[in-house]
C-alpha cells in the first residue's frame, strides 16, 4: 500500500490490549517503520522492564528516530511525556479490551517470555504480580497510575483524528479499520 503524503500515527491502549501487534502489522501493511514506546522508556536491564530511562533522554531518544522518517507508527502511552506529543501525529488509534480479556492476555505472555520463573523466582514472582495488580485497575478512572480515563483526556487533546477500536476482533480487522480511517482523512 503506498500514499502519497506522511503518515505519523499513534496507538495506544491498556497493557495487552494489542497496541504493539496492530503497530507491527500496520508497519508491515504501510511499509513504515514502527516505534514502541518501551524500548524507549525502559533502559535494558538483566531484569527487563525495571529500570526507567531518564525522561528527558528517553524523549529525546524517540523524537531523534522519529525525525530520521517522514511517517511512522508509535505504540504505547505516551500521556506522561509531555504536551509535544499531542501535536505530533496525524492519526491516533485507541484501543480498548475489557479487563478479562487484557488479564489472560497479559499472563499468556509474561508465561511465554519468562516461563516458569514467574511462578518459581522469587523476584520475578514479586514483579509479576504487581504488574498484573497495576494492569488490573486501568479501568478504575481513579487510580492513581495510567488508567482510561487519563487516555481519554489525553485524548480529548491531540490535533489529530482519533479512532477508537473496541473488542475482541482479530489483528486483520483492526488492521481494516485503521486503513479505513487513513483513507477517510
Amino acid at each position: 500500500m503506498q500514499y502519497l503524503y506522511a503518515m505519523k500515527i499513534h496507538i495506544l491502549g491498556a497493557s495487552c490490549a494489542g497496541a504493539t501487534t496492530l503497530g507491527e502489522a500496520l508497519s508491515a501493511a504501510l511499509n513504515i517503520p514502527f516505534f514502541d514506546t518501551d524500548h524507549f522508556f525502559w533502559e535494558k536491564s538483566t531484569i527487563p522492564y525495571t529500570i526507567k530511562r531518564d525522561p528527558l533522554l528517553r524523549n529525546q531518544m524517540l523524537k531523534d528516530e522519529l525525525n530520521e522518517t517522514e511517517s511512522y507508527i508509535v505504540s504505547g502511552s505516551l500521556v506522561s511525556w509531555g504536551e509535544e506529543w499531542k501535536q505530533m501525529f496525524s492519526l491516533a488509534v485507541f484501543l480498548y479490551l475489557p479487563k478479562e480479556i487484557r488479564l489472560e492476555r497479559l499472563v499468556k505472555r509474561e508465561v511465554e517470555r519468562y516461563g516458569n520463573d514467574i511462578y518459581d523466582n522469587p523476584q520475578r514472582n514479586k514483579l509479576f504480580l504487581e504488574f498484573i495488580d497495576w494492569a488490573s485497575k486501568y479501568d478504575d478512572r481513579s487510580f492513581a497510575g495510567r488508567n482510561i480515563g487519563i487516555h481519554e483526556t489525553w485524548l480529548a487533546g491531540v490535533n489529530c483524528p482519533v479512532i477508537k477500536i473496541e473488542g475482541d476482533i482479530t489483528v486483520a480487522e483492526r488492521l481494516k479499520c485503521v486503513i479505513e480511517a487513513i483513507d477517510r482523512n
